[in-house]
């Protein structure tokens, strides 16, 4: 394998130093044989690297820009979470020069389109705004195969991480308006190993396969969310999933050992509802907050015996099942065995990103 190159970002007294990540990898992408065009993610992601494997050293700062990762084989490293932030602002509701409305997918303040692709204690971030108010607004578009997170925090309010690819064609002319629109639906598979997730409307949502594990998942309270104009309404703050698996794909998200809390009130948010109707969820040995509404799965209208939403050994304030929408599953042990990471993430080449 080529010798690893590492380059630096606000690290005075390291070589090569950047001012800001943009610059560190327009560097990275020069190295390269001029011209070279990076392909687009595959799935699945070549066998070998064909350019060395990079490492981006980011030293803790606030960054304000909007990234686009298209070189394959980056890790992008913070000197921690807390204070290793990339951050942008753009919102769906935004007016373009051309009077039309950004869109969801134009909003990203980073995305990943490549594969083999690692990022390290970093906050990804979008600041637009509560979705009630500026609409979805993403802070990170992940679109790729073999991605993997660790010790990352991904915060936003509405539609905080998609899971790329966009699902076969728009509920609506013009709704998936974006890089993506035109491009194969190729699910990758991805790994979030110990991040922190923060949103309210369908904060995770997408057509990868992908993997939480030990994460914590915060159901944050809308601040410009409307009272009930009746007392007797019932007042939802959000769903925390909306998965699009593609038909017949065996698996959709996985979370597991995770964590999920909130400032909303009791029984205000659900675990998931289908973005498109053939939607795979599946919750393992995870801690749920009092905001857990009792049902835990809504059907968006979607037809039920399409989507799967399951759980195995749910627990805390919002973890009993006895009253759960009657189409979800309550897994047993030897049903909940099959979703390892090697099962869910392994195939077609036996990516293990423990190993």
């Amino acid at each position: 394998m080529p010798e690893t190159i590492h380059l630096y970002v606000n690290y005075p007294d390291r070589q090569p130093c950047f001012p800001s990540l943009g610059q560190a990898l327009a560097f990275l992408s020069h190295t390269d044989e001029a011209g070279v065009k990076y392909a687009p993610p595959q799935f699945p992601a070549p066998a070998e690297p064909d350019i060395p494997p990079a490492v981006i050293h980011i030293g803790a700062d606030v960054y304000r820009e909007n990234l686009v990762i298209e070189r394959p084989y980056v890790t992008l490293l913070g000197e921690n979470a807390e204070n290793t932030i990339l951050t942008y602002d753009l919102a769906a509701r935004d007016a373009m020069p051309d009077g039309s409305l950004r869109g969801t997918f134009r909003t990203a303040s980073v995305r990943v389109h490549t594969h083999d692709f690692t990022a390290k204690q970093i906050t990804f971030q979008n600041t637009a705004g509560y979705g009630h108010t500026v609409g979805q607004a993403l802070a990170l578009y992940a679109d790729g195969d073999r991605l993997l997170f660790e010790d990352c925090r991904m915060l936003a309010s509405q539609d905080t991480l998609f899971t790329a690819p966009l699902p076969p064609s728009p509920a609506s002319p013009g709704g998936f308006t974006g890089p993506g629109e035109h491009a194969p639906r190729v699910p990758g598979r991805h790994l979030y190993r110990r991040c922190y997730l923060q949103g309210d409307v369908d904060f995770i949502f997408g057509s990868a396969i992908a993997y939480f594990e030990e994460c914590t998942i915060f159901s944050k309270k809308p601040a410009d969310r409307k009272p009930p104009e009746s007392p007797a309404d019932e007042t939802i703050y959000g769903y925390i999933t909306a998965a699009s698996t593609p038909e017949g794909m065996p698996f959709g998200y996985v979370l597991k050992d995770c964590r999920l809390i909130s400032d909303c009130p009791p029984h205000t948010v659900y675990l998931g509802r289908p973005w498109r109707e053939w939607a795979k969820t599946i919750f393992l040995h995870c801690e749920m907050g009092a905001h857990i509404h009792p049902a835990g799965w809504h059907d968006w209208q979607k037809p039920h015996g399409h989507f799967y939403y399951g759980e195995y050994d749910s627990f805390g304030e919002g973890g009993d099942t006895a009253q759960r929408a009657p189409f979800s599953h309550i897994l047993t042990e030897e049903e909940a065995s099959a979703y390892t990471i090697e099962n869910v993430l392994g195939a077609p080449d036996g990516w293990n990103p423990s190993a």
